[in-house]
């Protein structure tokens, strides 16, 4: 570990950030790794994967503190409970570091913090767990199921509870497995830039893993690179890294040469830029998104790719714009969500999110459809979207909809994979899950305005 910077203390002060101030944790442990990028690559790293991986594991470590201490995680100061958090991960997970550091460098920064009267109950639990750790009894999968993939899986009680309702222990098993599973970047590539053999070999050239993705054929999996920036296959934007769940949006709205399509909550912009490349410059893409600052990151990308049929612009989707009504042949609604279907990309997810949380989303998502249906002509076609898992915030929302709305669902089968289709593609919806599918967790529905 670096000399002049205790990179423990640095750690300990992102996951205060996170669990105690609700910052995002891709945010905040950018921002440090960009604050200390001076330090060398062995201590960059060992930051990101402490951080990364105290919030993965949280509630199965919190689940261990207790097996060695009758003080529950919850009545500690939040820096002890997280100094013991991030402590715990070291012995459970990195075998590289010796448990006698991981203690003696915890009872260090306790009393550097300011507990010293807390020093003795750091040593003492994390003394207790080094030596214990292998005889931890974990809950039984078969008399307590729920507090079973609770703990090891470290997922909150209340989301498991409605995915054990609608899928079946086996299915929610899989899905909280595939969490924590390490994945190869997925991107897309940019056929108008290139054809798919040119960034196959720029790609391999470089020295870069290249799998086909089984679903979609313009879909590579990469991996055995250092830094996607570097690549140059991403300098020249033939490949946008994007999962194929989110590139299944762009292939079910299928527009037409000349389409005239509005993307109401667009940014980052990639579904956007997905179906200007459909529509081989002709027709129009209209990003738009409430925040200005995500317009002008939009606008600066669909300059920088030179895509001259999409334009960003700041809209919120809740007002209605009276000039767009009738006016779309295809209105694309990826609304916001609870982005319960991407946790193994953002951890701290699950547990920012809550029913009181997910309710008031619910009710944003039927604000946007109820105003930006009527945008999408006699004859139109209005793409639902979300990256989350549960019937919620898609099939409740569907049902919703269609009792309100002049739309009927059409089969998206024509539209995905062979190997994706079943009896709800065929009824117009498909609900994605992480662990079943080889995509994130995404909710897709295609809707024909009747009148």
């Amino acid at each position: 570990m670096s000399g002049t910077v205790n990179v423990r203390e640095i750690i300990l002060g992102v996951l205060m950030e996170i669990t105690e101030e609700e910052a995002y944790s891709h945010i905040a442990l950018r921002q440090v790794l960009e604050k200390y990028q001076y330090l060398d690559k062995r201590d960059r790293a060992f930051i990101s994967r402490t951080t990364e991986g105290t919030l993965e594991y949280m509630l199965q470590l919190d689940y261990i503190i207790e097996c060695f201490t009758k003080v529950p995680v919850y009545n500690m100061k939040p820096l002890i409970r997280n100094l013991l958090r991030m402590s715990v991960y070291q012995l459970k997970y990195m075998d590289s570091v010796p448990d006698s550091a991981v203690v003696n460098e915890a009872v260090k920064l306790a009393q550097r913090r300011g507990f010293y009267n807390l020093k003795g109950f750091v040593n003492g639990v994390l003394r207790a767990v080094a030596r214990g750790l292998d005889q931890v009894e974990w809950p039984d999968p078969q008399k307590d199921p729920l507090y079973y993939l609770s703990v090891v899986y470290s997922m909150p009680v209340w989301i498991l509870e409605k995915w054990l309702d609608q899928f079946g222990a086996e299915t929610v098993e899989k899905i909280c497995r595939s969490f924590h599973e390490t994945k190869d970047t997925t991107v897309r590539c940019n056929l108008s830039k290139a054809s798919k053999e040119e960034i196959v070999a720029s790609l391999e050239a470089q020295g870069v893993v290249v799998k086909q993705h089984p679903y979609l054929d313009y879909a590579l999996e990469l991996s055995g690179y250092n830094y996607l920036q570097a690549i140059e296959a991403f300098k020249k934007d033939w490949i946008r890294v994007q999962d194929v769940s989110s590139m299944l949006v762009a292939e079910i709205a299928a527009p037409n040469w000349g389409s005239i399509c509005l993307d109401v909550c667009a940014a980052p912009g990639g579904k956007s830029l997905h179906l200007a490349e459909k529509l081989r410059s002709s027709g129009l893409v209209e990003a738009r998104d409430i925040s200005e600052g995500k317009v002008r990151m939009m606008t600066e990308s669909f300059e920088k790719y030179g895509d001259a049929n999409v334009r960003a612009v700041v809209m919120d989707a809740t007002v209605k714009d009276p000039d767009s009504v009738g006016k779309a042949d295809i209105v694309l609604a990826d609304v916001p969500c609870s982005g319960l279907g991407v946790i193994g990309r953002k951890q701290d997810i699950k547990y920012k999110m809550t029913q009181a949380r997910q309710d008031e989303i619910v009710r944003l998502q039927r604000k946007i459809l109820h105003v930006v249906q009527e945008y999408v002509k006699p004859g139109g076609v209005l793409i639902y979207s979300t990256c989350t898992i549960g019937a919620d915030e898609n099939q409740k929302n569907l049902q919703w909809f269609l009792e309100y709305f002049p739309f009927k669902l059409e089969s998206i089968d024509s539209y995905i994979p062979e190997q994706l289709r079943s009896k709800t593609t065929r009824g117009g919806y498909i609900q994605l899950l992480p662990g079943v599918h080889q995509t994130d967790g995404f909710f897709i529905a295609r809707l024909r305005r009747l009148k």
